[in-house]
């Protein structure tokens, strides 16, 4: 069993301060009057692959709003590197944000910039350094995803599996400690989307980073990823390991996991009785 987790149907993971980069504490929160995620804990110790799972409309991304501070919790603390990033505002917020990289879901490229430009975009927004070091970093960070070769190319003359590599090459241009990464599978073939799971590992690991990974791709995530939280209905539901959670008896996660069509996450809807609906008489 993991050292950082408890059992798969026991949502607490507890890990040690010196260890945890990110961690959500008590956090609910959500949008106007609508609660999207109601007291949950997470910890994403450094260092490691954190994906974060679930149902459609669980919180999986606005777990990653709230680490980029785009969203404030109504309760709780989002702590990055042990700061509560609600105090930050002005040169702390931004000090903060540029140590984290993000990976848009379908990469957000610049359209009307090249695949350099994309690269570079980070690095002239937030350094004074002279292009000729910003030229070498970028090609740096190309030739990391395998794409240096296509630094003159526009974003419409490259498939979607090379402008979601382009998009991690501009999301490490600035070396953050975090990355956080929204879907970055969704819509890859499966020869891309082994190519970006790779990646993923390799630069967490070649570069030091941490990684935060949503996605809905169980098989691809499970082999990079070395903590696996299961976000459903608002709540933590199940959290472990990639073999923990294929493990577990728990009916949502043997769901999930194993893509079953029925279970706790119903094929149909709640409704009336059919025979009410259709006006059927006895």
């Amino acid at each position: 069993m993991s050292d950082l987790t408890k059992p798969p149907s026991d949502p607490a993971a507890p890990a040690m301060p010196s260890e945890a980069l990110v961690v959500l504490r008590g956090v609910t929160c959500g949008y106007g009057d609508r609660v999207i995620l109601e007291d949950i804990d997470i910890v994403v110790p450094r260092g490691k692959v954190v994906a974060l799972m679930g149902t459609s409309g669980g919180g999986k991304t606005t777990v990653l709003r709230l680490i980029g501070r785009q969203l404030l919790p109504m309760k709780g603390e989002v702590l990055f590197d042990g700061q509560d990033l609600a105090a930050l505002s002005g040169a702390d917020l931004m000090a903060a944000r540029r140590r984290m990289g993000m990976l848009f879901q379908f990469g957000a490229l610049f359209t009307d910039l090249s695949v350099f430009e994309n690269v570079a975009f980070p690095l002239r927004e937030h350094t004074r350094l002279p292009e000729a070091i910003i030229r070498d970093l970028v090609l740096m960070k190309l030739n990391a995803v395998g794409l240096r070769g296509a630094r003159d190319l526009m974003p419409s003359q490259i498939s979607g599996g090379m402008s979601r590599r382009v998009a991690l090459a501009r999301a490490i241009a600035l070396d953050p400690e975090l990355v956080l990464y929204d879907e970055p599978f969704a819509g890859l073939d499966p020869i891309s989307m082994g190519v970006s799971a790779r990646l993923i590992r390799e630069l967490n690991d070649t570069m030091g980073l941490t990684s935060v990974v949503v996605s809905h791709d169980v098989d691809e995530t499970f082999l990079i990823a070395d903590h696996v939280v299961l976000l459903a209905n608002g709540r933590v539901v199940a959290q472990g390991t990639p073999d923990e959670m294929r493990a577990s008896t728990d009916p949502l996660v043997k769901q999930f996991v194993h893509a079953e069509p029925d279970g706790p996450v119903r094929f149909h809807h709640p409704a009336l009785d059919a025979g009410q609906d259709f006006g059927v008489r006895g």
